[in-house]
């Protein structure tokens, strides 16, 4: 995709476009930029812009103690939905994962978040649980890829 462009996030600048958008595409979960900067320690996160305007971010949880599973979650912010942003950020995630010795993926999406949860289920995805975290009231879909 012409001009699209992905960075780790390596500074406050990076971290704070990363936490811009989960921010936006999770509202009921926030993250400080101590949050994100802690996360980026533990998994492998990517920001995406076109040219100069953030679009997007991802996140691969790596597998951890041989369980063979790693998250991908791709985040696109909605003004940039529906031109292929989302494809390539999942496309880049599933690639890390895989290289990370993934043998099973898993994502997961807020319910609120129809676009997110019509992607993953376009995506090969399939639901295997619904939970509430303590103080949530929107609940959060467990998926994997099949």
């Amino acid at each position: 995709m012409t001009g699209l462009r992905f960075e780790q996030p390596r500074d406050d600048a990076a971290f704070k476009d990363w936490q811009h958008v989960h921010n936006v595409v999770i509202p009921t979960h926030h993250l400080s930029l101590d949050d994100v900067r802690e996360r980026a320690r533990r998994h492998r996160l990517e920001v995406a812009y076109l040219g100069d305007e953030l679009i997007g971010c991802s996140t691969v949880r790596p597998p951890e103690n041989g369980s063979g599973t790693a998250t991908v979650i791709a985040r696109v912010l909605a003004a940039h939905r529906r031109r292929g942003f989302g494809e390539e950020l999942y496309a880049r995630g599933l690639e890390r994962a895989r290289e990370l010795g993934a043998e099973v993926v898993e994502t997961c999406v807020l319910a609120s978040n129809e676009d997110g949860l019509r992607f993953a289920l376009k995506h090969g995805f399939v639901e295997t649980e619904r939970y509430l975290l303590p103080g949530d009231t929107i609940p959060w879909i467990d998926l994997r890829l099949t």
